[in-house]
């Protein structure tokens, strides 16, 4: 039986956006703590899962084993550009098997988005670390869950799932930007 450990991360304007009008993230998200705590993360983890417009782009990246969910195959194939990637699309593989075509069949996991992919691990992940930007609005952007609307943050929807706020990180005391390590209530 294969044990994987399944955890989200994404930083968020103070209205759930994680990416502005243009579906790009903005230097007013990027915060010097946020940054040191995701490398450090993705650099721990043993797989890596985004979407096509999302990569996380440092030092490290390339060193990486992903999975990048795609519909431009038909199940698994490997990615030619980047040989630690493998492009995935959920409609002709399950998750195991495409995590066994990366290579991966236990530890831990991130999932890094866009909110497609972060909707689609709603009901399996142990841990979501949501960092916030409480002083960053990002009027028109993009949401981190497709659940985010009017009068529905970030938090509603992790709390509709099952998770609860277990412990919180300062990251950035400067500008109040801080992780909420969200864990799935027992």
């Amino acid at each position: 039986m294969t044990k994987l450990r399944l955890e989200g991360y994404v930083i968020v304007s103070a209205d759930g956006m994680l990416a502005d009008a243009h579906n790009v993230m903005p230097a007013a998200l990027k915060f010097p703590g946020d940054a040191m705590f995701f490398s450090d993360a993705l650099d721990s983890a043993d797989l890596i899962v985004h979407g096509r417009n999302s990569y996380e782009d440092q030092p490290n990246s390339p060193k990486r084993r992903r999975l990048v969910v795609t519909r431009s195959v038909a199940g698994l194939a490997p990615d030619t550009e980047k040989p630690l990637s493998t492009l995935w699309n959920p409609a002709g593989a399950s998750f195991e098997a495409a995590c066994a075509a990366a290579g991966v069949t236990t530890g831990t996991v991130a999932i890094i988005g866009g909110p497609v992919v972060f909707d689609m691990f709603m009901d399996r992940y142990d841990t979501f670390f949501l960092s916030l930007a409480p002083h960053v609005s990002l009027p028109g952007g993009a949401p981190c869950f497709t659940e985010i609307g009017p009068g529905r943050s970030p938090q509603q929807v992790l709390t509709a799932h099952g998770f609860a706020p277990a412990n919180q990180l300062m990251l950035d005391p400067a500008h109040d930007v801080c992780v909420t390590a969200w864990k799935r209530a027992a």
